[in-house]
């Protein structure tokens, strides 16, 4: 699709960035755009300013409680269907301050994911001086004007935001930037709402690395028991908040550890338990410490290697499932998919020859 007044989109995988083309013509991008006839020259964090890309979002996440050192990493998803919102609805820009942004960057910049406007005329036009546009997620829709950019008007202008722009989803963000009076969401589809700002936190919770004791230490012995255990302390609740200024939207997501699964890296091995899943003991501990004269009794946690490695180290992956939960904005609450994290060790293994006489 392609429309008086619009200009089409360029993007790159490595950049925030706008092309610019001549002032006052535009195109809506209603599909992968093509390859740019010169690299782009500003716009986004490496040129005029950041709030000109659609891909830059207002909503600020913080650990609010949990470990922060050490080496972290984010969760897997065990639902492999699973994703955070691909696009979404929030506040940018109160009337005065649109205007001061369309003066400072020359009129060029996003007024929607795909949708981008190069050319002051094109924002007067419509946010100035009061001339409609047709919606792009909807070309039977038109979007009224404004005057002077609703300057002294109590609200602020709604764009769309993806974090990944090249996500087929974020096409369902469709509308060019709107009008909502303040201390008010607006009422279209993937509006924010405290779920929404959970999702997003998703992949904001960091967490600690899954090193676990073992004992023996460097080496263990075919038909002997490895014990593997965590010290209580080292997983606890981790807590992220993530809120979306201009609004009374916010969102606690935790994520909490509930046990961990041994993978011994080859099907010549016994798990203790036999799943494999050692669940985490009440003082957050998880399995039980080697102590002098355990080497006859079976370890709450761990596993017995059948066969040497002779040379090639099993890989031994132990992953820790935490369980996600939510609560936000009004009393909402729910649940979110368990996450994982995984780190894997090498494992040597050998074989002890006896004599007899």
């Amino acid at each position: 699709m392609t429309k008086h007044g619009l200009s089409r989109r360029l993007t790159l995988t490595t950049a925030i960035a706008l092309a610019l083309v001549s002032s006052g013509t535009a195109h809506a991008n209603d599909g992968p755009a093509p390859a740019p006839p010169a690299p782009p020259t500003s716009g986004g964090k490496h040129g005029k300013d950041i709030y000109a890309s659609a891909t830059y979002s207002h909503i600020k996440v913080r650990q609010v409680s949990g470990p922060t050192g050490g080496k972290r990493g984010a969760l897997s998803s065990v639902d492999v269907n699973w994703k955070p919102p691909a696009c979404w609805y929030e506040p940018v820009f109160t009337g005065q301050e649109l205007k001061d942004f369309v003066d400072k960057n020359d009129g060029d910049g996003d007024v929607g994911i795909h949708e981008s406007w190069y050319g002051k005329g094109l924002w007067t036009d419509h946010y100035q001086d009061g001339k409609p546009e047709t919606n792009f997620d909807d070309e039977q829709s038109t979007a009224e004007g404004y005057k002077d950019y609703n300057i002294g008007k109590d609200g602020y202008f709604w764009r769309s935001v993806a974090p990944d722009e090249s996500d087929p989803d974020s096409w369902d963000c469709g509308k060019i930037m709107f009008w909502q009076d303040a201390n008010v969401v607006p009422k279209v589809d993937h509006a924010p709402t405290p779920e929404m700002l959970a999702e997003y936190a998703y992949n904001q919770v960091k967490v600690p690395d899954t090193e676990i004791e073992l004992k023996p230490t460097t080496k263990s012995t075919v038909n002997l028991p490895t014990w593997a255990w965590l010290d209580k302390g080292t997983f606890r609740e981790i807590k992220v908040r993530a809120e979306l200024p201009r609004t009374n939207l916010y969102a606690v997501t935790t994520a909490k550890p509930v046990a961990l699964h041994l993978d011994p890296g080859t099907e010549d091995a016994t798990t203790y338990p036999a799943s494999g899943d050692c669940t985490i003991n009440d003082d957050g501990s998880i399995g039980a410490p080697y102590e002098k004269g355990d080497a006859g009794q079976t370890p709450s946690c761990g596993i017995t290697y059948l066969h040497a490695t002779n040379g090639t180290p099993y890989h031994l992956k132990a992953s820790i499932t935490w369980q996600v939960s939510w609560e936000g904005t009004g009393g909402a609450k729910g649940d979110l998919p368990d996450g994982t994290f995984d780190t894997t060790q090498d494992m040597n293994v050998q074989e002890i020859q006896a004599v007899n006489r």
